[in-house]
């Protein structure tokens, strides 16, 4: 897998993109008048690993209330970028443009719909949504803000759905366009999202997205998220499904998980994904086979005592396999491994290398665990 080469986009003291590992983010559930209940979501986000907390403001009166939970943070010592989301309303966008991080716009309700209705030619739409974005840029360019264009499947614009439905081509429409006015206005520090509830929605427009970016030349780094997965273990599987074959395709800079649950419960889901696809690993990787009738020790057990002895081996690939017919193959990606050979005895593998054969299973985790520690100085 290689990465798609992306443009870095400075947000707070968290930078975006380029070789930066992919960043994860969360979002609060609170009204944003909740100023205490704010600030102790985004201190538990950021405590879990979030590196990017969002905040709705969907009044003016809520632009005084991110800044007093921005600097209150800032006061606590949490350094998180925050992150202001705003629809329909530009003059809320501008207004809190001078003390968010980022400002997440979507483009299918920033504007309004002319007197004349959204059908009119594009030439006219493109006149109105310059109008409407040429002010908040020239505050982000000010207060060095990024910005996020984000298009929603579900809220594409009257005139989006007159011309091409609700379709991953017009949700890339509808993002190109208002790329385009920040390109006019000379302005590059971008995110760009396609999100939907439905997963293969989301990752056909993304790709589409992407390859229309390409054509154009324009790096600018994509978030990933599928939105209102739900909760438990349906909304993890269409996350990881969603978010994980577009890092796996190279594509995404930061991820957001929107489960319909506490935010911080999001964070570790997310650094999963990104494990499980290897776009950034910041835990012990294990690798276990299910188990058959060859196995002759019990592999769910094992693989809890290999865990637990080696968790906090960080960036390592650990293979435990039930025995000789499936290890040295199916482990070949892992940089040590734990077969079973059968009578309570065990192999230990360097890489493909067999080092130590034939150890009572006993000692099998201790053998282990020194032979990692000899070649991981």
């Amino acid at each position: 897998m290689q990465r798609r080469n992306t443009k870095i986009v400075n947000i707070g003291n968290t930078p975006l993109g380029g070789t930066h590992p992919v960043r994860v983010q969360s979002m609060t559930d609170l009204p944003t008048s909740d100023i205490e209940g704010q600030i102790k979501q985004i201190k538990e986000c950021a405590e879990a690993g979030a590196e990017y907390m969002r905040i709705t403001v969907p009044t003016l009166k809520d632009v005084e209330h991110f800044k007093t939970i921005k600097l209150r943070l800032r006061d606590l010592g949490f350094e998180t970028p925050i992150i202001a989301d705003v629809h329909f309303s530009p003059k809320i966008a501008i207004a809190v443009a001078e003390f968010a991080d980022k400002v997440r716009i979507n483009p299918g309700n920033f504007i309004l719909p002319s007197p004349g209705g959204e059908g009119q030619g594009g030439e006219v739409y493109s006149q109105a949504l310059h109008t409407a974005l040429k002010p908040l840029l020239s505050v982000c360019k000010t207060h060095n803000t990024a910005l996020r264009i984000g298009t929603n499947h579900g809220s594409l614009s009257e005139r989006i759905m007159e011309r091409y439905g609700d379709t991953p081509e017009g949700m890339v429409v509808a993002t190109m366009e208002a790329v385009e006015v920040c390109l006019m206005e000379d302005f590059h520090d971008i995110v760009l999202s396609l999100k939907s509830s439905n997963v293969r929605v989301m990752v056909e427009a993304t790709r589409l997205l992407v390859k229309r970016l390409d054509e154009k030349g324009w790096n600018y780094p994509v978030h990933l998220g599928v939105t209102e997965a739900g909760n438990d273990e349906e909304g993890r599987i269409k996350s990881a499904v969603g978010i994980g074959s577009l890092l796996v395709d190279g594509i995404g800079d930061t991820i957001r998980v929107s489960l319909t649950e506490d935010p911080q419960k999001e964070i570790p889901v997310a650094y999963n994904i990104l494990q499980a696809s290897r776009a950034r690993i910041t835990k012990t990787d294990y690798i276990a086979c299910p188990g058959c009738g060859r196995t002759q020790f019990g592999l769910q057990e094992t693989l809890q005592r290999v865990k637990a002895a080696t968790a906090h081996l960080t960036g390592l690939k650990i293979a435990v396999m039930g025995c000789i017919v499936n290890g040295p193959g199916e482990m070949a990606d892992a940089d040590y491994g734990y077969v079973g050979a059968g009578n309570g005895k065990v192999h230990l593998y360097k890489g493909k290398e067999q080092i130590l054969k034939n150890i009572p299973e006993e000692e099998a985790i201790e053998e282990m665990l020194k032979l990692i520690g000899n070649n991981e100085k």
